[in-house]
């Protein structure tokens, strides 16, 4: 028997949606087709997030209470309508991953059980080089997400004193993220060392509250600004994206003035409507201006040269790049006799 469906309307494009009855948020029952309608009445800031970036798809064939599928390559059966574009991984392996440039391929995503989208920070015009420097703020055990508000702060503080606008919003979890724009002239590499030179500058201001020990066992109960997060096919979930929780969290733009007040679970797939339909997308401005990362690589220079701070461990799937430290863990390191 064929699966019920029902046919809607995307800015102009006839997405078809099966079984739009599937519940996928348990705690208050939206469906399969409300996750769709969200995605809609959130168009032009879920679009202006992902446009033209690789994009990685965390899908939910049974809502999010079942199984989690990381989908790097774009599903079968795709319209010819819905863009791709190839990236290259730390393996060496290539995929062609789904590259948003309309509200239709957004839905059409989430007839293929898409629930949060994680794009690349680099766009299909340049995919190996960056055009956003992310600050992710990431609470660990003991802390949550006000000691990341509090972090966030000196985050504004030190890039007002650079100059540059960065556009804060909650994960959809306990944390903060910030992004700048950047001007697309470095490869990942030097991105991830700028992130690095920002982090260690945040942590030097608040060495009991912020860490960018890479280590979880040398983090304690910090919020771990995540350089990391700058490296090769490493994404984060898009503003506007849904989180894969049973209420639905929305991973919110937020003013720099309302972020200490806001609380993660104010912005839902329930409540974030109302709210975009009231101010807009508070990101509308985000690529209006690119800057120059160089004086974060001065500050990478001057940290190795007056600091001894050099580089920091990749994440384990990467290749064993120049400069890195032994990457073992320091209690499982091999002692000097």
């Amino acid at each position: 028997m064929a699966s019920p469906f029902v046919e809607i309307d995307a800015g102009g494009r006839s997405v078809r949606i099966t079984n739009p009855d599937r519940v996928y948020f348990p705690a208050r029952g939206e469906t399969k087709l409300d996750l769709a309608n969200y995605y809609i009445s959130v168009a032009d800031g879920i679009v202006r997030a992902l446009r033209d970036r690789p994009c990685m798809l965390h899908r939910y064939p049974e809502g999010v209470g079942g199984e989690k599928i990381y989908q790097k390559r774009l599903p079968k059966g795709a319209p010819d309508w819905v863009d791709t574009v190839e990236v290259s991984f730390p393996s060496g392996r290539t995929a062609d991953e789904l590259c948003v440039t309309e509200i239709g391929c957004v839905v059409w995503a989430v007839q293929m059980s898409t629930v949060e989208f994680h794009p690349w920070h680099t766009r299909k015009f340049a995919v190996e080089q960056p055009d956003e420097l992310r600050i992710d703020l990431d609470p660990q055990p003991g802390t949550g997400f006000d000691d990341a508000k509090k972090v966030a702060a000196v985050v504004h503080e030190v890039l007002d004193e650079l100059g540059w606008q960065g556009w804060p919003k909650t994960s959809g979890n306990r944390g903060v993220h910030i992004y700048v724009r950047i001007k697309p002239d470095h490869g990942f590499k030097e991105v991830r060392r700028a992130a690095l030179a920002f982090a260690r500058e945040v942590e030097r201001r608040m060495p009991d509250q912020a860490t960018t020990a890479w280590w979880k066992e040398e983090r304690g109960e910090k919020i771990f600004l995540d350089f990391n997060q700058n490296a090769k096919d490493r994404t984060i979930a898009a503003a506007y994206s849904v989180r894969g929780f049973p209420h639905g969290p929305v991973s919110a733009p937020v003013t720099w003035d309302e972020l200490p007040d806001v609380e993660t679970d104010d912005f839902t797939i329930a409540t974030m409507p109302a709210r975009f339909a009231e101010l807009g997308d508070l990101h509308a401005g985000i690529d209006d201006v690119h800057v120059d990362i160089a004086p974060l690589l001065e500050w990478s220079e001057r940290d190795e040269r007056d600091h001894g701070l050099g580089e920091a461990p990749y994440p384990p799937n990467y290749p064993k790049m120049e400069g890195e430290p032994m990457r073992v863990q320091p209690s499982r390191a091999r002692k000097p006799d």
